[in-house]
């Protein structure tokens, strides 16, 4: 599934202290990481927050991949 993170990762300084959310809602990419990690699915996540649509949480992982350095110094 292509989901373009682009066009539902927003930053607002205004909003979250400018931290990435998903389309200018409260709600950030490390929140929906965390549940993910915390071990919810994503069914979880959309019944427990149902104004996330499945491609906000594709669109976190998605900016994650992305985002995260190829390497870490040691």
């Amino acid at each position: 599934m292509d989901t373009p993170w682009r066009e539902r990762i927003t930053v607002n300084p205004n909003v979250r202290n400018g931290q990435p959310t998903l389309r200018g809602m409260r709600i950030t990419v490390k929140d929906v990481l965390g549940f993910l990690a915390a071990g919810m699915v994503i069914d979880d996540i959309l019944r427990e927050y149902p104004y996330l649509e499945r491609g906000d949480v594709y669109a976190a992982l998605a900016y994650a991949a992305e985002t995260v350095p190829d390497s870490v110094p040691a």
